[in-house]
């Protein structure tokens, strides 16, 4: 590898972190750069995923202030991200590489809706709920969609941020900065455990790991520095920015 691709996937790498920090979809930064420094798809996705892990560590640590009051919340949900994101992974074991392609897009269209008429959909849940403590036990649905997102963050990720965000958005009348930091320790966790499971599957690129991990770290505290300052209306409008353009991406490949 020469010294400037390993800058240039060092960047990618912050990008990333601070992107994923925010919304999700740093994936679409880390990603092209690996394939454009010459590393084998299969390798670039496995490689970045367990790079990214500490970036998302990072960002959920940015959050800690966030996270007060959620034990139970993200507790629930944990489970649900630890077995989604094994079987997203293990899907890359056995599913053809393009399985995925046709839902993707769906489900990005899915998740940019809900963001986008999320306050309405919050409002009238809210109505229909008694006591709307943060605390509360989460709707009978959202332990299997939460789920599938990571399902779906196991096997590749791009746009893992955006569904879950606008998931999490659904079920709880409760401030997107805090639904952020529950967000990302849940991608944290779902990149965890599929990270795990490519390193005994697939010959993982310890250099590229290195450098995106090093790279999101930092990305993930700028990402919770500038994000925990967005009011909630510009948050908002930054998760559909970046939904729609992962959206586009995979439209265009």
């Amino acid at each position: 590898m020469e010294p400037w691709q390993a800058v240039e996937i060092f960047l990618a790498g912050g990008a990333a972190g601070t992107i994923n920090t925010l919304v999700g979809s740093g994936t679409l930064v880390t990603f092209p750069v690996l394939l454009a420094v010459g590393i084998p798809p299969v390798t670039a996705n496995v490689s970045n995923n367990i790079g990214l892990v500490p970036g998302s560590v990072s960002g959920a640590w940015g959050y800690r202030h966030e996270l007060a009051g959620q034990r139970i919340r993200v507790a629930h949900l944990a489970t649900a991200s630890l077995v989604g994101g094994f079987l997203g992974a293990a899907a890359v074991i056995v599913l053809p590489s393009g399985a995925f392609d046709a839902i993707v897009p769906i489900l990005v269209s899915l998740g940019l809706l809900v963001m986008a008429f999320g306050p309405r959909l919050v409002r009238r849940a809210a109505a229909r709920r008694t006591d709307s403590h943060v605390n509360d036990g989460p709707p009978r649905w959202l332990w299997a969609a939460v789920g599938l997102t990571a399902v779906y963050g196991g096997y590749f990720g791009a746009a893992q941020g955006v569904l879950l965000m606008a998931v999490l958005n659904l079920a709880f009348a409760d401030g997107l900065q805090r639904l952020n930091a529950a967000k990302n320790i849940l991608v944290a966790l779902v990149n965890g455990i599929a990270g795990a499971v490519f390193i005994v599957a697939f010959d993982v690129d310890w250099t590229v790991v290195l450098l995106i991990g090093l790279g999101a770290v930092g990305g993930g505290q700028v990402g919770a520095r500038l994000g925990r300052r967005l009011p909630e209306a510009v948050l908002r409008i930054v998760v559909i920015a970046v939904g729609a353009t992962a959206l586009v991406v995979f439209l265009l490949r």
